[in-house]
């Protein structure tokens, strides 16, 4: 007899655990009050970097470990993943802040003025030197998302916004910030996006722009989109953007090339990422639940890992490497 698990909550993290045990044959509910992903949620404004090198100068090491499998897994459950690295550039102003990535990270190759130019032709004679990690990758969050519902779908699973009296088999318990009446050392951190449509510029691969202050990343989602993002801040606000946030993404922006002047501005968003003190995702084991919780950043990068671990432990009782 198949195991059967309920899911509460549809954002990555429980859309990757529904569908890694699915593909494993258990039967699924997955339950959601607001529906299928949306602007409601904090994965709908995720940067999509699959960057487990580039995430290690602040991240704990096994993000970097269980990361670098994050591109195979989503490309396997049939996501469009562009394997073309990062690109890390610094103003000459800040090279002191791309000489200290380089010393925090692994997996890279410095590049000088020409092989810039070579990879990233719009970049070329803006910088003097980059790093080049190319062992890295993006995805559209969006698209992914979609990729995975629609998966489940044709599976016979579909989001439901309504809880049935008693979930069904386990419950897994995949909420996010909602789930900290169960988690209290879940806390939220706040980060502001936009996206934009710049058909002037054209970049192949996430840029990430090195700065004391205001770090910026920026993804192309391909024709002439991109996704902007830099902050991180000590709240669980969930509201608009602020002005102070979108100048310095903007500017940034500019900095880095100064074709994005001309950019439309088609949508800014900001909401708070789950996270706990050390900033490692983790499976909570209760009396009558799993939580797969505190993705913080790191939420496409690392909750296929978290996925499969909760399948592993669900359906072969092996004991997950993250979990409390």
């Amino acid at each position: 007899m198949s195991p059967v698990a309920t899911i509460l909550g549809a954002g990555v993290a429980g859309l990757c655990v529904a569908h890694e045990l699915a593909s494993r044959g258990a039967e699924i509910r997955i339950i959601d009050q607001a529906g299928a992903p949306g602007p409601h949620g904090c994965s709908w404004w995720a940067g999509g970097m699959l960057a487990p090198y580039c995430e290690g100068e602040t991240a704990p090491e096994p993000v970097t470990r269980l990361g670098q499998a994050a591109a195979v897994w989503w490309r396997d459950a049939g996501a469009e993943v562009v394997a073309q690295g990062t690109l890390v550039v610094a103003l000459d102003r800040d090279r002191r802040e791309l000489d200290l990535f380089a010393r925090r990270i692994t997996g890279h190759e410095t590049l000088d003025a020409d092989q810039i130019a070579g990879l990233e032709p719009d970049l070329g004679g803006r910088f003097r030197r980059a790093l080049h990690v190319p062992g890295e990758a993006h995805l559209s969050v969006r698209d992914a998302l979609k990729v995975l519902q629609a998966a489940l779908a044709r599976r016979g699973v579909e989001i439901e916004t309504c809880a049935p009296p008693a979930p069904e088999g386990i419950l897994i318990d995949c909420r996010g910030l909602a789930a900290r009446d169960r988690l209290p050392g879940l806390r939220g951190v706040r980060g502001e996006m936009a996206l934009l449509r710049a058909p002037g510029v054209t970049l192949h691969r996430p840029v990430r722009l090195l700065h004391p202050r205001h770090p910026l990343y920026i993804v192309p989602r391909g024709d002439g989109h991109y996704m902007l993002g830099a902050t991180q801040i000590e709240s669980d606000g969930r509201g608009p953007a602020s002005l102070r946030s979108v100048v310095e993404l903007l500017s940034a922006a500019y900095a880095l090339h100064p074709g994005f002047a001309e950019a439309e501005v088609l949508e800014l968003g900001a909401d708070a990422r789950p996270a706990f003190a050390d900033h490692l995702p983790r499976i909570v084991r209760q009396d009558d639940r799993i939580h797969v919780n505190g993705l913080f950043r790191h939420g496409f990068l690392m909750a296929p890992a978290l996925a499969r671990m909760t399948a592993d432990l669900i359906l072969n009782g092996t004991e997950p490497e993250l979990i409390a």
